[in-house]
């Protein structure tokens, strides 16, 4: 059974950082893609970050491409996603999912095919 654990979220001010944690299991996760989307109160659930497989390639939506970084350790099966300089904007509930071998620019939801529960982020002005 596919299981992903996100981890990590918060409150947090202005300009301050977080590290979101993603754990896998139930699959073999060097064959898979993950990508971290997040849903803010009554807005459409959005993909922000996505990396390969072992290539490790990356990408970012325009809204946190220079602020955040994912990242994966394929022997501990986690993802991160490194969250710096936030926002009030960025405050939204936080998901992680995958789909096999790479992501699409396009990052949309029907994309990935299993997904974990969300793990709140709160930026403060």
């Amino acid at each position: 059974e596919v299981q992903l654990q996100a981890s990590g979220g918060g409150l947090v001010q202005s300009g301050g950082s977080l590290r979101l944690s993603c754990a896998a299991s139930g699959f073999i996760f060097d064959d898979y893609a993950i990508s971290w989307f997040r849903q803010a109160p009554g807005k459409e659930r959005e993909g922000i970050s996505c990396i390969s497989t072992t290539v490790g390639s990356t990408y970012y939506a325009d809204s946190v491409k220079g602020r955040f970084t994912i990242s994966r350790d394929n022997t501990k099966k986690m993802v991160y996603l490194q969250m710096n300089n936030l926002k009030p904007e960025d405050t939204a509930v936080y998901y992680c999912a995958t789909r096999r071998f790479i992501c699409l620019a396009t990052m949309r939801e029907s994309e990935f095919t299993s997904w974990g529960q969300g793990t709140l982020v709160t930026v403060s002005s």
